[in-house]
Parts: C-alpha cells; structure tokens; sequence
C-alpha cells in the first residue's frame, strides 16, 4: 500500500494484570477521528512498550516461533461491528490499539492509510451511521444503502510479531506489520462481524505461516488500471488456496463473512470489482447457473488497483 496520508498515535502497553472481564471500548463512526477512551495510559505506556518490544527481538531475523512466543506485549484484542460501525474494542491486548481515522471509500476505492512500520494496520469498512434512527420509522431496511458512501475505520495495533486473524471464529491469515481488511457493508442489519487478532502461544498448534506472495507484483503502479486473470475459485475452498490464487493476480483483498451453503469457515466466492461503476462486480464462482461470456475462471478483466476484492467466508 502506498502511503498518502501521515497519522499519529500513541503507542501502548497492557497492564500486566488485566481485568479477567475487559470492558468492550465502544467506537461509533463519527465524521472526525474516533479517539480511545484512555488517552492518558496510551501515552504513560509508551516507554514501557518500546522497551518490551526491543526485548522481544522485533527488529531481528523474522524468527516465528521464538520471537511471537517472547511477545509479552500483544495477546488478544477483538473488533466487533455492524454494517453501520459501532465499532467495539476488546480483549486483553485492546490498550495496544490506537485509532487512526475514518475516511470515505467512494466508488469502492481504499483508503490509503499510513502503516508506520511495527504496526498492524486493522481498516474496517462499513456504511456510515444514520444521523436517526431507522428503526424509530416502524421498518429496518435489510438491504444496503446503495444510495450511501461506504466509510473506512482504521486502527493501529501496536505488535511488530506475529499474530492471527480470525473472522466469526474461523482462521483467516496471519499477520506481521501488515495490513487486514473487513468489509461488513453487505451484512444484514442486526447482525455483527467479530474480526480477533491473538499471537501465537509456545508450541501450539498454528505455528505462524505467512501467506504466499508474489515478487512480481512489487513495483506496479497503482495509479493506473492493469488486467487480471480471474482465478478458479470453487465454493468451500481454503481460505489460505483462495488468497494465493488471488495474491498471484497482484489483489489487494478484503474479507467478509456472511450466510452461505459452503462449509463454514471455507471460501463462498471471491467478488471482484471491474473499473466502471461501484457495483461492477465480478463473482467467482458465478452466481446462478448461468456463466456470462467473459466472467468465468481463466477470463481476463480490467481493474483498479484501488478497489480490493473482496474473499466472502461461509459464516
């Protein structure tokens, strides 16, 4: 991701003893910065923090068992949203996140948020909160507000090793200063999206595996459109088989989790926008019985580098 805008945030450190009972930070979307709720501990444990993660080797060889098993610093935190935000943060590790910003993602476009090194960067997208109250009408809509512009909420999660990403409890990837996208745009109203960061602990199984990636892809200019070889994508295939297929096509991808007749936890289908409209989506494995001339696996698409496909899980 190329870095276009500069933010600051405090860095932090756990209490060594956490309240066995956190309370959930509650983070609705606001049109400014969202701010955390304990200003004065991010900054008093700042110190603190550098000193630990220097301990921790974090600047080291990328050792991934050692290392994340030394990582006193990070444990847990949890996101939990709607398709209208109401962002919640919690979890023992939840004094290491610092908000960063909200920002409009129109046309599907990403925002290019700034990633300093060390951090993981958590950008989670959902429609903007009503300024009243929809259900006050008599009736919720349970479709999405085409209408709307969708909004980017990031987070910074200060840990330089190794931790996994969960979505509604089933393994996603794992992560090392990188960057994880959720999309909950598509989610029904009333309905909640849980993304949980945790590291690695001793020998356990789940040891870190960094996801493939592609040399090639480094260097591309993302200011321009670039073709695209849609992958074979196949209801209830791995998460980890998907990502490779679609890393290899040089994608940046974003996860979603919602109802689907795959096994839980597998790949639905991949959906990847085209340049044209925001809702030029192209499905794989198409949707319906009907495959459309220049939609299916093995055809060649034109697309933005800015608008990531979005990897559906079968919740």
């Amino acid at each position: 991701m190329h870095v276009h805008q500069r933010t600051h945030d405090a860095r932090t450190h756990p209490h060594p003893h956490p309240h066995p009972h956190p309370h959930p930070h509650r983070y609705p979307h606001p049109h400014s910065y969202p701010r955390l709720r304990y200003p004065a501990t991010l900054v008093g444990g700042a110190t603190a923090l550098v000193a630990a993660l220097l301990a921790t080797g974090c600047d080291g060889a990328p050792d991934t068992t050692a290392g994340a098993a030394e990582d006193t610093a990070f444990s847990t935190v949890r996101f939990e949203l709607g398709p209208r935000g109401g962002i919640q943060v919690s979890g023992a590790s939840r004094e290491a996140v610092a908000a960063v910003g909200a920002h409009p993602a129109p046309m599907g476009r990403a925002h290019a948020f700034d990633r300093p090194d060390g951090r993981l960067l958590v950008v989670l997208r959902h429609w903007p909160e009503p300024v009243a109250e929809r259900a006050s009408r008599g009736r919720v809509s349970r479709l999405p507000p085409f209408d709307e512009t969708a909004v980017e909420t990031a987070f910074l999660v200060d840990t330089a090793n190794w931790v996994r990403a969960d979505l509604d409890g089933h393994p996603l990837q794992w992560l090392r200063r990188d960057t994880i996208r959720i999309d909950t745009t598509n989610v029904a109203t009333g309905d909640t999206t849980r993304l949980t960061l945790s590291a690695p602990h001793g020998g356990r199984y789940g040891q870190p595996t960094p996801p493939a990636g592609n040399p090639s892809c480094e260097g591309l200019d993302d200011r321009a459109t670039r073709d695209a070889v849609l992958p074979e994508v196949e209801a209830g295939a791995p998460v980890a088989d998907v990502l490779a297929r679609l890393r290899k096509q040089c994608l940046d991808v974003q996860y979603a989790s919602l109802p689907g007749s795959a096994r839980p936890g597998t790949v639905e289908r991949v959906l990847v926008p085209s340049v044209g409209r925001r809702d030029a989506l192209v499905a794989v494995p198409p949707g319906g019985s009907i495959e459309l001339p220049g939609r299916t696996a093995g055809s060649t698409v034109l697309v933005n580098p800015h608008r990531p496909a979005t990897m559906v899980l079968a919740r």
